[in-house]
């Protein structure tokens, strides 16, 4: 599909219309129809993992606190 790049241009203006038009869902849609087409290319191919690695981190990060438990140690901290 070579011309990819101008429907997600298109659906980008659109849900930037909707959005001025204060019309939430239609900029919603078109947000995720823009989403759906940029994941499909090879540029965006790494973002399902990126993400998925964002949020792990950040998972790991906030548990321990939110828990009450004690936030693992690794070893590299300075001391003694």
């Amino acid at each position: 599909m070579q011309s990819v790049g101008v429907l997600i241009l298109f659906a980008l203006v659109g849900a930037f219309i909707c959005a001025k038009a204060r019309v939430a869902a239609g900029a919603v849609v078109f947000s995720l129809i823009a989403l759906v087409l940029f994941v499909s290319t090879p540029a965006g191919s790494g973002l399902p993992t990126a993400v998925a690695s964002f949020l792990s981190t950040f998972n790991a990060a906030a548990t321990p606190p939110l828990t009450g438990s004690a936030v693992p140690s690794d070893g590299s901290e300075a001391g003694g």
